[in-house]
């Protein structure tokens, strides 16, 4: 018997396909769209998924103003957060977040309030901080990743 065809394949950093995908945010839950995002950050869609080696795809959201909240949560949630200093705890909201998405000082793609939400979906460790970079958020329809080519993408498909 040939023990070599029972060898298991593991994925490496060489052999894994990266992807680009685009993703519609126009009235789409913030959280349930966030959850598959995290799910194809991971590479938890593709067969050769591994826990220890990036195999995601390379996501950019657009129109991520028009991503609606339920509920009284725009206004009312809290997120928080701790400088370091005596009296240094932060409190923002949803909707401040998502008013300094549109500051000319932030870095095109990098919008707060999805990077604070992804944050919390992706693994706590090296891995969970090169995967938060695969990310791009716009606000509008436009992006500036045409040269990758990537392929738009229903998440409403997506489990």
């Amino acid at each position: 018997m040939d023990t070599i065809s029972y060898r298991t394949e593991f994925p490496n950093a060489e052999k894994v396909q990266h992807d680009w995908v685009v993703i519609d945010a126009t009235d789409q839950v913030l959280g349930r769209l966030c959850a598959k995002v995290a799910k194809l950050l991971r590479g938890k869609y593709k067969p050769s998924y591994s826990p220890n080696v990036e195999c995601g795809d390379n996501v950019i959201i657009i129109n991520a103003d028009k991503v609606i909240l339920t509920g009284k949560k725009m206004t009312d949630k809290i997120y928080l957060n701790y400088t370091g200093y005596p009296g240094g705890q932060r409190e923002t909201t949803p909707e401040v977040l998502m008013k300094k998405s549109f500051n000319k000082h932030i870095k095109p793609g990098m919008h707060p309030l999805f990077i604070r939400v992804m944050k919390g979906m992706l693994p706590k460790n090296r891995i969970g901080r090169r995967l938060i970079e695969n990310m791009h958020v716009y606000n509008g329809p436009e992006h500036p990743h045409a040269a990758q080519n990537p392929t738009v993408l229903d998440i409403n498909k997506l489990k």
